[in-house]
């Protein structure tokens, strides 16, 4: 599927500069000090201020980009929420995978009620565009009562011990939490994580499944997508 990519008129830098920084930070736990720092190194001077105002600016569209090149959607989703800190205060994240381990999406709630799984349902039927086969869930009685809510005629499995998949997902998110120490503010929680969930995934294939030569193969064919996305490809390499 053919996409836009972003656009960088009046940019200093170009396109590879930008998408190198912003892929730097949200493929590694990494600072954006410590993305400076790496990028002077290769001998481009930027500052962390700016490589911020990238990522904000950039990463969803980037994510995006990466989501409209994935294959359909699963009929099979798996659905589960964990805490996460913000501000130093306990907050619940939820988030969806299907089949393939494809995070389809996540919402940041001060709640794990009724009212935000039910609105947790109605984002992921937005979003994706399709209405599952089955879904998964933990017993968390919540789910219950939104999916007979929103998505009645879907069949719902809920057992402790099928949801290995979306809590494995979970992993990367909590070595992002422990670098970061926790997020500011549920709206930024939010907006770095559903860019993070977007771009991360695209450079963790199922490494334990795949050959030496078929992990790089499968790597190189991902950052010629990455370029296509962000538009780098092609483009001069020098700022």
């Amino acid at each position: 599927m053919e996409s836009t990519s972003p656009s960088y008129r009046g940019r200093r830098y170009p396109a590879e500069v930008i998408s190198h920084c912003v892929w730097l930070y949200h493929r590694f736990p990494l600072s954006f000090r410590e993305v400076e720092e790496f990028m002077l190194q290769r001998g481009v001077i930027v500052s962390y201020e700016t490589i911020r105002r990238w990522c904000a600016k950039f990463g969803q569209a980037y994510a995006n980009g990466l989501r409209r090149r994935r294959p359909r959607t699963g009929g099979k989703w798996h659905l589960d929420e964990v805490f996460i800190k913000i501000n130093g205060g306990l907050t619940y994240l939820w988030r969806a995978v299907d089949q393939d381990g494809n995070v389809l999406d996540i919402l940041v709630r001060s709640r794990r009620d009724k009212a935000a799984a039910r609105r947790f349902f109605r984002r992921l039927l937005k979003k994706t565009r399709a209405v599952p086969r089955v879904v998964v869930t933990d017993k968390l009685r919540s789910y219950g009562a939104a999916h007979r809510g929103v998505m009645p005629s879907v069949e719902h499995r809920s057992h402790q011990g099928l949801n290995n998949r979306v809590e494995n997902s979970h992993q990367p998110t909590r070595q992002r939490e422990r670098a970061m120490k926790g997020f500011r503010s549920v709206g930024g929680a939010q907006r770095f994580l559903s860019a993070f969930s977007g771009i991360s995934p695209h450079f963790r294939p199922r490494r334990h499944l795949l050959t030496a030569g078929e992990h790089r193969l499968e790597m190189t064919v991902r950052f010629a997508i990455w370029e296509q996305v962000t538009g780098a490809a092609g483009r001069p390499t020098t700022a």
